[in-house]
């Protein structure tokens, strides 16, 4: 039966379909981007049974040992991975322009090649010179890493064969482009028949498999939704440019946990792990400073303090200004409003401007007490004494509400030489002063008592604090009753 021809209307951003003209996409919202298509639709068909690959066997009898991980090199995105590389994975690795994805890649290919084993590396996006002048820099040349500039996907393939990896780098999904295929390299179609070839490639000879991905404005990865889809592995790099701090996120890992960060750090020699990267978030003062407060978030299942600052001013503006950076604009606002319904510090007629220490994002409700003490310091000109963490989501009620894996974030800050953490009433708990890892930890059940506690409030001493205010305000803490 020969085959019918109808009409539908694709997006050309993420391939979404609808049988009319729309102005705006039902999937990505993206404005203008759906036009029509002709689709031929193919009439009846049975499909005859066919020869299998391999004989179905017992699960319990399947080796695991050719899907064992495999070290990148790179211990921070080992971790998050879940170990290592795993062969024959396909993994996708998103991020915005200019954020450090190829030079992380190179590195990995380095590492693969000075394990004595086969990198091919393909770059869409450079000339092979330009790859070259990284890998210089970056001290990433070694005799087993091979280098292809290529946007024909004919052609990748045929260096797959020559070269036979064990490490396939496609840098990037969207500038390879299938003959046969109709549409732009980038498009809907481009995008789902080179990512499919490269699945199939790499299932078929064992070979992991790294594709670079772009990301769209609002920060999701570009091209249809089935890319996700078919690779095991969605990584998230992310950085501010301003910044040269970088991390890379889980979104979905087959073979491992997803709620897992990798930091590093990006430099002119190149791309390193950062370990331990409490220190880019919190400022060292050499004097009580008011507005100012840390808080301890979890990135993953990985702890990390983040300072929060606050500056309270007089405004002249007949619509006080909201000025965040590295923190929820909304939280902020409803921090503001239960301070001034619950805990009697108005600020309807100041502007208000916080921020966080060193490019840090926190977006966990648990950073609500931090900002709160910091917005209540800044205003009193009363800072917080010195070595406290608080964490804690804020209720409409006033009420603080339990914070996931507190443990961890208490030897988190016990480590890092905090004394005295405000933390919420645990469940079945009560409110009083414990000792945890040397950590003396105050429990409180509402944010009223948070402020009180570490005398930030106007009530607590004047608004020009010296070293006597500080030491009434740790006269507080050690006031509290064991109960």
């Amino acid at each position: 039966m020969a085959a019918k021809t109808r009409s539908t209307f694709r997006c050309t951003e993420c391939g979404w379909e609808t049988a009319k003209w729309v102005g705006r996409c039902g999937e990505c919202q993206a404005w203008g981007s759906v036009a029509e298509v002709a689709v031929a639709s193919a009439g009846v068909s049975r499909t005859a049974p066919a020869a299998v690959t391999s004989k179905a066997v017992p699960i319990g009898e399947v080796p695991v040992s050719e899907s064992a991980y495999v070290g990148s090199g790179v211990p921070e995105l080992d971790r998050v991975l879940g170990g290592g590389l795993v062969p024959g994975a396909v993994i996708l690795l998103a991020g915005e322009p200019g954020v450090g994805k190829s030079t992380l890649l190179l590195e990995v290919a380095a590492q693969t090649a000075r394990t004595s084993r086969r990198a091919l590396y393909v770059s869409g996006e450079e000339s092979a010179s330009q790859v070259r002048l990284r890998a210089d820099r970056t001290s990433a040349v070694q005799q087993t890493l091979y280098l292809a500039a290529e946007t024909d996907l004919g052609a990748v393939l045929t260096h797959i064969e020559d070269v036979r990896p064990d490490l396939l780098v496609v840098d990037s999904v969207q500038t390879i482009n299938a003959a046969g295929i109709e549409g732009v390299p980038g498009g809907v179609s481009q995008v789902k028949e080179v990512a499919a070839a490269l699945v199939r490639t790499a299932k078929t000879r064992n070979i992991t498999t790294i594709i670079v991905g772009h990301v769209t404005k609002d920060g999701s990865i570009a091209g249809p939704r089935v890319l996700e889809h078919l690779v095991d592995v969605v990584l998230g790099f992310e950085g501010d440019r301003n910044s040269r701090f970088r991390m890379v996120r889980a979104v979905k890992n087959r073979f491992g946990p997803v709620d897992e960060v990798g930091c590093f750090e990006l430099g002119a020699d190149g791309i390193s792990a950062v370990a331990d990267p409490t220190g880019l978030f919190v400022e060292s003062h050499q004097t009580p400073v008011p507005g100012t407060c840390v808080a301890v978030t979890m990135e993953g299942r990985r702890p990390m303090l983040a300072e929060v600052q606050a500056l309270v001013t007089r405004t002249a503006q007949d619509r006080p200004r909201r000025t965040t950076s590295g923190l929820d604009g909304s939280r902020l606002a409803m921090v503001l409003a239960v301070l001034d319904r619950h805990c009697g510090v108005p600020l309807q007629t100041y502007d208000v401007f916080a921020a966080t220490v060193g490019g840090a994002k926190l977006t966990e409700p648990a950073a609500d007490l931090a900002v709160a003490v910091a917005l209540a310091s800044a205003a009193s000109a009363v800072p917080a004494p010195r070595g406290v963490v608080a964490m804690g989501e804020i209720g409409l009620a006033g009420e603080l509400r339990r914070v996931r894996d507190l443990p961890q974030r208490l030897a988190e800050a016990a480590r890092l030489g905090f004394s005295t953490a405000v933390v919420p009433v645990e469940p079945g708990g009560r409110v009083g002063r414990r000792k945890v890892d040397g950590l003396e930890v105050l429990s409180v059940d509402n944010v009223q008592s948070a402020l009180s506690l570490l005398g930030v409030t106007r009530s607590g001493g004047s608004r020009n604090p010296s070293g006597r205010e500080e030491s009434r305000s740790r006269a507080k803490l050690h006031a509290v009753d064991d109960e």
